[in-house]
């Protein structure tokens, strides 16, 4: 077998070929020896990994970053970043190098939301934006939000959620299930889904004798529920809004919740954003 002396490989080669691979391959692969760390380290790998407008990126944020090398501005990048006057928030998914966008409350169209009878705004200390919006009571409950495409990596898989929680007093989101669609150009999918609470929905289960617990299980409607809202480690709540593949172009993602054929009132929504990040 014919050895390869590192030493005559460009570093420009030797980049290429380092950006075929991911961000923890070139961390694993710098502890070969000194030499690959050395390349492995630099400049030239990392800024492959670097979304190819991340100066623009840089220049939107709220809160400047300090980085003395590509590889440590990939690393503070691939924490969520609030951008855009606080209003969205970016950040690089390590295990793809792919653009990861939140859009805040304050992003999203909600019906009502300036009306202070209905809906309310304020900061939350488990939110990552300044502010987030709570529902008072509203019968007519219409969330939506938008996103070009060209802000997003190209040819990437992407999933959109809504991300919520719920206040004490949260009544009326389950008496019918909310409707969720999203749609990219001529590409277009709907669903529904109900706004419950995981550990309130699997404590009724348990509460329920075993037969009518085994019968539950096995309903639609419960399979339905359950595959709704999912908790998150962040303790928040996501609902997935629905799936789409990102081709090279520029297009608007549109993405809603809506309950709006009960006449019931609801309450007790609060509402953080709509995350989009790289399906896995």
């Amino acid at each position: 077998m014919t050895e390869i002396n590192l030493d005559l490989l460009p570093e420009d080669c030797f980049a290429h070929i380092m950006s075929l691979t991911s961000p923890q391959d070139v961390c694993r692969s710098a502890f070969v020896s000194s030499l690959i760390r050395y390349m492995a380290d630099s400049d030239t790998v990392w800024e492959k990994f670097l979304p190819s407008n991340y100066e623009e990126i840089l220049s939107r944020l709220v809160s400047p970053l300090a980085y003395s090398s590509k590889k440590e501005l990939f690393s503070r990048l691939s924490k969520p970043q609030l951008i855009d006057g606080g209003r969205k928030i970016f950040s690089i998914e390590i295990s793809s190098n792919k653009k990861c966008y939140m859009l805040g409350a304050r992003e999203l169209s909600i019906k009502w939301a300036s009306h202070p009878l209905y809906w309310c705004w304020k900061p939350l200390s488990q939110s990552r934006f300044s502010e987030v919006a709570e529902l008072r009571t509203i019968s007519w409950l219409q969330i939506e939000g938008l996103l070009s495409t060209r802000l997003l990596s190209p040819r990437t898989s992407y999933g959109a959620y809504l991300i919520v929680n719920f206040a004490d007093r949260a009544h009326g989101l389950d008496s019918l299930p909310s409707e969720v669609s999203l749609e990219v150009g001529n590409f277009k999918l709907q669903g529904t889904v109900y706004l419950s609470r995981p550990k309130i929905e699997k404590q009724s289960l348990e509460s329920l004798p075993s037969v009518n617990r085994m019968k539950a299980m096995k309903s639609k409607v419960f399979q339905e529920r359950q595959s709704g809202p999912g908790e998150r480690k962040d303790g928040w709540i996501e609902i997935k809004l629905g799936y789409f593949y990102n081709e090279e172009g520029d297009e608007e993602v549109k993405m809603c919740l809506k309950e709006v054929k009960g006449e019931h009132l609801k309450g007790g929504l609060i509402v953080e954003g709509i995350e989009l990040r790289p399906k896995e």
